[in-house]
């Protein structure tokens, strides 16, 4: 395990739940209220798809030059909500302070876009990254492995080196695609199980020995398979 590469939104800090605040307001505006299903959905989706199943449920007119709209909209709105502060998801600033202080590399690898996720690391704190990869420099967002593959590559490793800690089906998926062992944290959904998965229900007590066991099993594929 050369290195971590941490998810942002529901991996390390509880802002799934801001994203619920604007997009339930979006669908308020049109009179509709957002299902659970449509709402699990957009769990750790991009912007690009988020939007694209917002507007299929709504019945809106997908014109391109309105999506952006609504999406850059949608931005600002969680933007003002970050500047309260973000709750950090319960072992995660832990676990990064024993990281960080044992010199092990860390990204964060979002499917923020970029001017909302500097946002979120005044929070968060920068220093913790070695690099950051957002959604909006790749070509494709999570599910696509674009960001893992670019974080790993910007670290000067390979993908498969990696641990991803991911708490989403989007992000698992996207890291398993992109060859890294993932450890999930389910925040709001659930994620299917993987032989190159492992599920824990908080990052609460977790440390560096037990992650490099972790790694080292799901290289063997010793994760776990759906029923």
């Amino acid at each position: 395990m050369r290195a971590v590469l941490w998810d942002m939104d529901g991996t390390l800090v509880d802002s799934e739940k801001l994203w619920d605040v604007a997009i339930n307001e979006l669908y308020a505006r049109h009179g509709r209220v957002l299902t659970p299903e449509v709402r699990e959905a957009t769990v750790g989706g991009s912007a690009e798809g988020v939007i694209r199943i917002v507007f299929d449920d709504l019945g809106l007119d997908p014109d391109p030059g309105r999506m952006v709209e609504v999406a850059d909209w949608m931005h600002d709105y969680v933007g003002e909500l970050f500047t309260t502060g973000l709750p950090w998801c319960p072992g995660a600033r832990e676990l990064l302070d024993a990281l960080s202080g044992s010199g092990v590399p860390m990204a964060l690898v979002t499917n923020t876009r970029r001017k909302l996720t500097e946002n979120a690391l005044n929070s968060i704190g920068r220093e913790y990254f070695s690099v950051t990869v957002c959604a909006d420099e790749v070509m494709e967002g999570k599910p696509a492995p674009d960001v893992y593959l670019r974080a790993a590559e910007l670290l000067g490793v390979v993908a498969g080196e990696c641990l991803a800690i991911e708490d989403s089906v989007t992000g698992a998926a996207a890291a398993e695609d992109a060859g890294c062992p993932v450890l999930v944290v389910p925040n709001d959904v659930d994620v299917p199980a993987s032989p190159r998965r492992r599920h824990v229900s908080s990052l609460t007590g977790l440390g560096i020995p037990q992650l490099r066991q972790i790694y080292a099993d799901l290289r063997l594929g010793l994760g776990e398979r759906s029923a």
